[in-house]
């Protein structure tokens, strides 16, 4: 089985299917707009931030197995340094991020009629709207379509969304922007389902979101990784004669449910609880200040970083109300954070009720307040709690995301 994977920019995720495709030698090539080689001359006369940015889009793949289109991306990196955010930070702009997935797509495509002649191929996997051009390619190849959504898919996203800004419209600027999507661009995407032969999804709120009339296809499900807790220490106690430190981690919008927690924490109306807010912004700070005055805010930060502020508190809170999986729950937990969530963060396996955290539905701050009440009157068992969290966690690893989903690829291609 020889498979290409395309991604723009080769999150971690990404970087665990390809490592999977590599240890099967399933990897006929892996495409993306930036490859930086960390071995390269001019690499080295750059500042060393700008080192350490590029070298993120290194990647430990042999050269005649990477193939790169930098097109766009380096423009959509460069402008906003450059004070010209203007190019790039609405859909239509020319170098935005949906502008350099459909830039980076039709690249892919003429790339793989030429490597389709030239070797043996099976499939195709590209991600959520950068697979279009492609998959219509694939399908006159004969090949297999594979299409990872590694977020709700859109009809759930914007039913969603919508309600939410009529339920709270003060917040619905930070909604982000899936709202506001184009139909060319949702058109897009639902052209992208149509043709896909696989869908892989990290969880069942992404999988259930899938259309009924897409439910055919064939379907894998596997959940992210969590970091390694090698060298994390082990917390086994929590000091109790100071306020109980929630955190929430994520850009500061109701979809991942800031408003609900505010609203929360109005309800407790404790002295006991400090709220930790770490994310950008998405409206002005009195606006927030205006909905719930007593935060404290944490800009972000290296994700070493970002751990050791996790270690520094108790309860990590993310109310969501459309997510794929993030990413965020499983690192709090790695770090001995029990958790309260909704299923829509798609992290409802990460719930042991009452061992690992807490499962509050959507739009509820009553509920949330209710387990914050909870955290506050049972000091005494959150370290025990976020000891189980971190060992919940460490049962989801990064090579088991990958291998899952390569093993599934194998009985459906093969």
């Amino acid at each position: 089985m020889k498979i290409i994977l395309t991604h723009p920019t080769g999150n971690r995720n990404v970087r665990a299917v390809l490592d999977g495709l590599l240890r099967n030698d399933f990897l006929a090539e892996f495409e993306t707009t930036l490859a930086i080689d960390p071995a390269s001359a001019w690499l080295k006369v750059l500042p060393k931030v700008m080192q350490k940015e590029l070298l993120r889009r290194s990647y430990d793949v042999s050269k005649d197995k990477i193939w790169s289109h930098e097109g766009l991306e380096i423009a959509r990196m460069v402008l906003p340094k450059l004070k010209l955010k203007r190019y790039t930070n609405h859909e239509n702009a020319f170098a935005s991020t949906y502008s350099v997935y459909k830039d980076f797509d039709k690249a892919a495509s003429k790339r793989l009629a030429k490597y389709a002649g030239q070797s043996k191929l099976n499939a195709v996997y590209a991600y959520e709207d950068g697979a279009l051009e492609q998959f219509k390619r694939a399908k006159q190849l004969g090949l297999a379509c594979i299409y990872d959504l590694p977020i709700a898919y859109w009809e759930t996203g914007r039913k969603l969304m919508t309600e939410e800004a009529d339920r709270l419209p003060q917040w619905a600027k930070t909604l982000g922007g899936g709202i506001l999507d184009s139909e060319k661009k949702l058109e897009r995407k639902t052209q992208e389902m149509e043709l896909a032969d696989v869908v892989v999804g990290p969880g069942s709120f992404v999988m259930d979101s899938v259309p009924a009339w897409a439910k055919t296809k064939k379907m894998i499900v596997s959940p992210f990784g969590s970091p390694s807790t090698t060298n994390t220490p082990v917390i086994n106690h929590k000091k109790t004669d100071k306020p109980l430190r929630v955190l929430f981690a994520g850009s500061m919008g109701q979809r991942k449910g800031l408003g609900d927690l505010f609203a929360a924490l109005n309800l407790v109306n404790s002295k006991n609880i400090e709220l930790v807010v770490m994310g950008s912004m998405l409206e002005t700070p009195e606006f927030y200040r205006s909905e719930f005055a007593g935060f404290t805010y944490e800009p972000g930060r290296s994700h070493a970083a970002v751990l050791e502020l996790m270690r520094s508190c108790d309860v990590f809170c993310l109310p969501s109300i459309v997510e794929g999986r993030a990413l965020v729950m499983q690192e709090a937990m790695s770090q001995g954070l029990p958790l309260i969530i909704t299923a829509n963060t798609g992290g409802a396996d990460l719930i042991i009720e009452g061992e690992t955290g807490f499962l509050v539905p959507i739009r509820s701050p009553q509920a949330i307040a209710e387990k914050l009440n909870w955290f506050l009157s049972n000091r005494d068992k959150v370290a025990a709690m976020g000891e189980q969290a971190r060992l919940h966690a460490a049962n989801y690893s990064w090579e088991k995301y990958g291998s899952t989903i390569i093993n599934e690829l194998k009985e459906f291609i093969l």
